[in-house]
């Protein structure tokens, strides 16, 4: 049976909203919106009416794009001041007694998946705090009879089952602020989530799982460094830099508006300047009326400069969050797209750094990685617990089978049937 989910991820630039569908244990991209932020400043919320109107254009893109309203969303909540918590739970699995046997001996229950919640609730509960609201827990991994360790218990005998992990807390006011105002438009907010935990979702391998490394996601206004051990997030910290500075560079550079300034980002410059052209030249007006030549060398110094500042800024912050050797290191966020982004990401970190865009929607679409590792996140606890759940009606689900997959075409963010390389056993 399939079944749908979708994620929206509230930025400084852009809100995403992307829906996918889990089929034969494969997940789909179906569509994908991007509309501009208003009323978000370094991923806060600051203004609720502006706000609201882009979080509604957003889910307006994408219910024409498939014909079907979205009532239910995974939300991604700001990582400001949020906090990582080793936590431990242990419960009394069900026993039970064969009363057609004199003397029988108590047989061990089957571990299932609510004893896993129960054990989750329990480890949750052990370390709550007044002034903070849980996001989630991540599991390390769950011990059997005091005795044996396993990364998925269900389907054993035990007697007592324990778990280890790391509770994710936050600020109240960044839960409250973010669901309060998607109910405020009629969204249901299914579960919540923090991008550094989509990030590491979105390109979690085997080697992830095994490893100590870091993710940095460059956005908007904030760059966001994250330190995993084994494919769990354990420290996060928020660099109040990102993409927008580069526009501003530009703009103040070549007295530029702040539109032409981005447009010249995205479309003309290079991440690094290496194989940046002088002969390469761009005509635009600025401030003043004027019209001025800008080469394509000059402009992608600008950038360089900028990118340098951020990604030491980044190596510095991995130092002091760790002194443990890396074994990875990925770069996302939608300036990691920029053409010779690899170059200089090798410059400060060394060869071995991965621009991580490539195993998600493509290149030009990186921003979205946050939001569908969410999605994979999700999807990995329901099949934790023995759950299964879809966030659309029936009816709905009907509706989007008799979509055409030509509706690829219909828009430049539309993604429906792009295929992702995620998997998820029986």
């Amino acid at each position: 049976m399939k079944r749908i989910y979708s994620s929206i991820d509230i930025g400084s630039d852009t809100i995403k909203v992307v829906v996918c569908e889990l089929y034969k244990n494969k997940l789909n991209l179906l569509a994908a919106s991007s509309v501009k932020s208003k009323g978000i400043k370094k991923g806060l919320i600051t203004d609720f009416e502006q706000a609201e109107r882009s979080i509604k254009q957003a889910f307006v893109e994408i219910e024409e794009m498939l014909g079907i309203q979205i009532k239910k969303v995974i939300a991604s909540i700001p990582s400001y001041q949020v906090e990582f918590t080793m936590v431990t739970g242990e419960v009394n699995i069900e026993q039970y007694i064969d009363e057609d046997v004199m003397d029988a001996d108590p047989v061990d229950g089957t571990i299932t998946g609510e004893d896993i919640t129960r054990v989750l609730q329990v480890a949750m509960e052990s370390k709550e705090k007044t002034n903070q609201e849980i996001v989630t827990i991540l599991p390390i991994d769950f011990k059997v009879d005091d005795k044996k360790v396993v990364k998925d218990p269900k389907g054993l005998t035990a007697k007592t089952l324990s778990a280890r992990g790391i509770l994710v807390t936050t600020p109240k006011k960044n839960m409250y602020s973010v669901v309060g105002l998607l109910d405020r438009i009629g969204i249901e907010v299914v579960d919540v989530s923090i991008n550094p935990i989509g990030d590491s979702f979105a390109f979690k391998d085997k080697k992830m799982d095994e490893s100590v490394g870091a993710i940095i996601n460059i956005g908007s206004e904030v760059t966001s460094v994250s330190l995993y051990n084994k494919g769990i997030i354990v420290k996060n910290h928020l660099i109040g830099l990102g993409g927008r500075n580069i526009d501003n560079d530009i703009s103040y550079m070549y007295r530029l508006d702040h539109s032409t300034a981005v447009h010249l980002k995205e479309k003309c410059a290079l991440a690094h300047k290496l194989h940046a052209n002088t002969s390469e030249i761009y005509e635009v007006t600025n401030t003043y009326g004027e019209t001025i030549k800008i080469n394509q060398y000059e402009l992608s110094e600008v950038v360089m400069s900028r990118l340098e500042e951020i990604l030491s800024l980044a190596k510095k912050e991995i130092q002091s969050l760790t002194n443990r050797h890396l074994d990875y290191t990925i770069i996302t966020g939608g300036v990691s797209n920029m053409t010779n982004f690899g170059y200089i990401a090798d410059d400060i970190f060394g060869r071995g750094t991965t621009v991580g865009n490539v195993k998600l929607v493509g290149i030009r679409n990186n921003r979205y990685a946050s939001a569908v590792g969410n999605i994979v996140y999700f999807v990995n606890k329901l099949k934790l617990k023995g759950q299964s759940y879809t966030m659309v009606s029936r009816e709905d689900q009907e509706e989007l089978s008799t979509i055409s997959r030509n509706l690829i075409n219909v828009s430049n963010e539309s993604m429906l049937g792009k295929v992702f390389g995620y998997f998820f056993s029986e």
